[in-house]
C-alpha cells in the first residue's frame, strides 16, 4: 500500500504545550500562563506549561526524536510573546528569534520542511488585556505579528498556518469560556472571536501575497478541527439535515467564506438569526461581513489544512426552551455509538476520516490537503507499547490510503499529534499522545519511544504500509 512518491509524513507540537520557559529570556506573559496560574480546577490537578517538555532548552532532543522516526515536516507553533512580549512589534525580543532560528535551521540541515502555525492559542495577555479576540482592532495587530513572522523567517519556511483551530478556539475560550481567557460569553462570544479571526486570517494571507509571496514563493492557510458527524438514524430525515447542519457549523462556518465565496453558509445564518429572534435580540446574534470584506475574505488559502480525531453521531433535537447556546443555535444533541472503542473523548472511527477528506474534496473543488494533526491518547500512566494507539494510526492509513487512491483526494500530508507527551490544555499531563514519552517527574525529561514511534517511523521509510488493506 504504497502512498504517492513525495507524500509527507510529519509530527506536530504546539509552543505553549512543549516549550516550557514561560518567563524565560523576556518572553512575555500569554493567556494560558494568567489562566493556569489562577487555579480553580480549571485545568486537570492544576497542572501548567510553565516547564512542560522544557523544549525550550532541549530542542536537541526533540530534534533526536525527529529524526529517528524520519520526518518528512515537522509542524511547531511561534509563541507569540516570546517574539513580541506584548503582543506589538514596538518590543521584539531576539532571544525569541534566535530559538526559532535554531529550530528552522537544524531542521532544514536535516532535510526536514517546517511547517509553521503562527499562532495556536497562546495570545499575549497584553492583548487579551485589550479585549483579545472578542475586539475588532486585534485584525490589525494580528496582520502586523504575521508580516513580522513573514519577514523574519519566511525566507525558510514555505508552509504557513495563520491560525490553529479558530473553530475550536473561538467555541472553547469565547462562548464556553472552558479555555483561556476563560471568560464564557454564551451564545455571542464565539461568534464574535470567529468573525474577527476569519478577517485577521485574511488580512494576514493578503500581506503575505502582496508582500512576500513573489520573493519567498511560499504558501498559507490556517488549520481547522473538524469530529466528523453521522446521522444518529441515517434513515431519519430530521438526523440527516442535523448531521448537515453540524458540519456546517463546525467545518464550513469558516471554510465556506475562506475557500468559496467569503460569506457563512445560509443554513448557518438562518439558524442563528431564527433563534436569535426567538430569543427576542433585535438581529442575529451572528455579526455580518460587508461586501468589501466579503471580497477580501474570499480565496485566502493554498491548501486545505484539517485535524481530524474522532467522529460523532448527531440526533435533531430542537431547543424549544430558547436558551443560549451554541448546540442550542446548532438544533442537535451529538454522541458515540456505544461500539466505538475509545479514550476520554476520541473514539476509534477511522472511516470518518475518509469521508471527511471525501466531502472536502467535494465541497472544496479538490483543493490540496493537508492532514496537520491526527492522534490518539493513552491515559497516565502510560504504556511503551502502546498497542490500542499504533491500531488507530494502522487503521487511519488505511483510510488515508483508499482516499487517495480509490476516492481520488488530492491528500498531500499527514502529521501525527503529537511528537511528544505535552500540556494538553484542561486535561494538563493526564492525557498522553506522544509518540515519545515524556518523563514529567525527571528534570530532565527524558524522551523515549513508544511502539508507535517505531512502526511509524517504518511506514515513513516505505512510505506506506505493508500488506493488502
Amino acid at each position: 500500500m504504497a502512498f504517492p512518491v513525495g507524500f509527507g509524513w510529519g509530527a506536530a507540537t504546539a509552543a505553549y504545550q512543549v516549550e516550557g520557559g514561560w518567563d524565560a529570556d523576556g518572553r512575555g506573559p500569554c493567556v494560558w500562563d494568567t489562566f493556569t496560574h489562577q487555579g480553580g480546577d480549571r485545568v486537570f490537578k492544576n497542572q501548567t506549561g510553565d516547564v512542560a517538555c522544557g523544549s525550550y532548552t532541549l530542542w536537541e532532543e526533540d530534534l533526536k526524536c525527529i529524526k529517528q522516526l524520519g520526518l518528512t515536516h515537522y509542524r511547531f507553533s511561534l509563541s507569540w510573546s516570546r517574539l513580541l512580549p506584548d503582543g506589538t512589534t514596538g518590543f521584539i525580543n531576539q532571544k525569541g528569534i534566535d530559538y526559532y532560528n535554531k529550530i528552522i535551521d537544524d531542521l532544514l540541515a536535516n532535510g526536514v520542511k517546517p511547517i509553521v502555525a503562527i499562532y495556536h492559542f497562546d495570545l499575549p495577555q497584553a492583548l487579551e488585556d485589550q479585549g483579545g479576540w472578542l475586539s475588532e482592532a486585534i485584525i490589525e495587530v494580528f496582520d502586523k505579528y504575521s508580516q513580522f513572522c513573514f519577514s523574519t523567517f519566511g525566507d525558510r519556511v514555505k508552509q504557513w498556518i495563520t491560525i490553529n483551530e479558530p473553530n475550536t478556539l473561538a467555541t472553547m475560550a469565547y462562548d464556553f469560556g472552558i479555555f483561556a481567557p476563560g471568560v464564557p460569553h454564551i451564545g455571542t462570544g464565539g461568534y464574535q472571536a470567529a468573525h474577527n479571526m476569519i478577517k485577521a486570517h485574511a488580512k494576514s494571507w493578503h500581506s503575505y501575497d502582496s508582500l512576500f509571496r513573489k520573493e519567498q514563493k511560499g504558501m498559507v492557510s490556517l488549520s481547522l478541527f473538524v469530529c466528523w458527524l453521522e446521522p444518529a438514524d441515517p434513515n431519519s430525515k430530521p438526523d440527516q439535515e442535523a448531521a448537515k447542519r453540524a458540519i456546517n457549523f463546525q467545518l464550513d462556518f469558516f471554510a465556506k467564506p475562506i475557500f468559496i465565496d467569503g460569506d457563512y453558509p445560509e443554513l448557518v445564518k438562518s439558524q442563528i438569526a431564527y433563534m436569535s429572534k426567538k430569543q427576542g435580540y433585535p438581529s442575529s446574534r451572528l455579526p455580518e461581513f460587508t461586501e468589501e470584506e466579503k471580497k477580501m475574505i474570499k480565496g485566502t488559502a493554498d491548501f486545505f489544512a484539517v485535524q481530524y480525531y474522532t467522529s460523532r453521531l448527531v440526533k435533531h433535537q430542537e431547543s424549544n426552551k430558547g436558551e443560549l447556546g451554541f448546540l442550542q443555535d446548532v438544533g442537535i444533541e451529538y454522541f458515540p455509538d456505544p461500539s466505538w472503542k475509545g479514550v476520554g473523548w476520541i473514539y476509534v472511527v477511522p472511516w470518518g476520516i475518509r469521508k471527511l477528506l471525501k466531502y472536502i474534496k467535494d465541497m472544496y473543488n479538490s483543493p490540496v490537503i493537508y492532514i496537520t494533526e491526527n492522534g490518539f491518547p493513552q491515559c497516565d500512566p502510560p504504556s511503551l507499547d502502546d498497542t490500542q494507539r499504533w491500531e488507530y494510526f494502522r487503521q487511519t492509513f488505511q483510510e488515508l490510503f483508499k482516499a487517495i487512491h480509490v476516492d481520488k483526494v488530492n491528500l498531500q500530508l499527514y502529521c501525527a499529534w503529537s511528537l511528544l507527551d505535552n500540556f494538553e490544555w484542561n486535561n494538563g499531563y493526564s492525557r498522553r499522545f506522544g509518540l515519545f514519552h515524556v518523563d514529567f517527574e525527571d528534570p530532565a525529561r527524558p524522551r523515549v519511544p513508544y511502539r508507535s514511534a517505531k512502526e511509524y517511523a517504518k511506514i515513513i521509510k516505505s512510505n506506506g504500509l505493508e500488506g493488502p488493506l
